[in-house]
């Protein structure tokens, strides 16, 4: 390879030097618009926008219901909604999502029951929707694990010839697991249709991100592999959409993985079981609530003449009636099968679980009997 073309090959993995960013914090345009990615048009900000409001409500439902104890935990997304809503809308119907434990919001916006999406946090399944309906992994509580089941499957629809793509959700602390890199490392090689998105929220649990790493941005971790990186600012739906389209398009094309880095941030603790103002200052929460995503969107689409005060009104009954049916699936005591338990556990299940499955069975079963007696 010339010096030329390394240089060239160089250049195409680097992210850029700052966030890509089309709107500001105030919701007006950045004055120097990027040239390397496309504006969505307006509809699609509109339902972006949409999807964000009806996302931020069923959040702080969940939240209470988590304070209520109809959930045992609830890792709440607030500030985070733009990442979430944007990733899905970048995808395709036939398209694979790999969440983690933070992003039932996007599950929500993938149109799945969001009854369903809380099944795995109320503690009553471990996955409550189908995940090959719906093209969307069950929800991953250990860290990175889900980027390798991510590269797997991409790389399992390029040897079929099929043209999906597979995104995986990851935040930042998922970085420093050793299973982020090494799918970073096999989809670059096999050139698998996989992008990474990464949500940087800037706490890994209480771990700050200079505690994690050295590195300029987290979007530089894909160029050692061979991966395009980039970055872009989180908390601009508008931003974070083009640049996701854009990566999804590179890897659709058969042009390999891509890594992408939001700079975004978690507004509430990590869980409810979380006090975060032991690591956090108040003034630091206060000044990333000035960036908000759904203000700066709706600052935003206002000042186009795309969206009106009767819009916004609309929305909010909505966003009210959606946390209303969520409180009332929530507020059902579930029908639950103990035996259920050893469903699942292997595809053939082994003389033991047979055994233990009796055993358990024949319990149920005296316990029963006492109870009529």
């Amino acid at each position: 390879m010339s010096v030329k073309s390394l240089r060239q090959t160089v250049q195409g993995l680097l992210p850029s030097l700052m966030p890509v960013r089309f709107v500001a914090e105030d919701g007006t345009p950045v004055v120097k618009q990027p040239a390397d990615y496309t504006e969505p048009p307006v509809e699609t900000l509109r339902e972006a926008w949409r999807r964000m409001v009806l996302g931020r409500r069923f959040d702080t439902q969940a939240t209470a219901l988590t304070k209520q104890g109809r959930l045992a935990v609830y890792p709440s997304s607030r500030g985070q909604e733009a990442c979430q809503i944007g990733a899905v809308l970048a995808l395709r119907p036939d398209d694979w999502l790999f969440p983690t434990y933070r992003d039932s919001v996007a599950l929500v916006t993938r149109d799945i029951d969001p009854v369903e999406v809380l099944t795995l946090l109320r503690g009553d399944w471990h996955c409550g929707y189908d995940p090959a309906a719906t093209r969307v992994a069950p929800q991953c509580t250990p860290l990175a694990t889900q980027v390798l089941h991510a590269t797997g499957m991409a790389e399992s629809l390029r040897r079929k010839g099929e043209d999906g793509v597979a995104m995986a959700l990851v935040g930042d602390g998922a970085t420093s697991e050793g299973d982020f890199h090494e799918a970073l490392n096999f989809a670059a090689v096999f050139r698998a249709p996989v992008v990474f998105f990464v949500q940087n929220n800037k706490y890994a649990i209480s771990v700050p991100l200079a505690r994690q790493t050295a590195a300029p941005a987290l979007a530089y971790k894909g160029i050692g592999y061979g991966v395009r990186s980039e970055q872009v600012d989180g908390n601009d739906l508008v931003a974070v959409l083009a640049v996701l389209t854009a990566a999804v398009e590179h890897a659709r094309a058969g042009n390999g993985p891509v890594l992408v880095e939001a700079h975004t941030y978690r507004m509430d603790a990590h869980t409810n079981a979380d006090d975060a103002t032991r690591y956090r200052e108040d003034d630091e929460v206060e000044q990333w609530r000035s960036a908000d995503p759904v203000d700066r969107l709706e600052t935003y689409l206002r000042s186009r003449g795309a969206l009106t005060d009767e819009d916004v009104a609309a929305l909010r009954e909505e966003a009210e009636e959606l946390a209303a049916r969520v409180r009332a699936g929530m507020n059902a005591d579930s029908v639950l099968d103990p035996l259920e338990l050893f469903d699942h556990v292997y595809a053939e299940p082994t003389p033991q679980l047979r055994e233990q499955r009796a055993q358990l069975a024949a319990e149920l079963a005296e316990t029963t009997q006492a109870q009529e007696d």
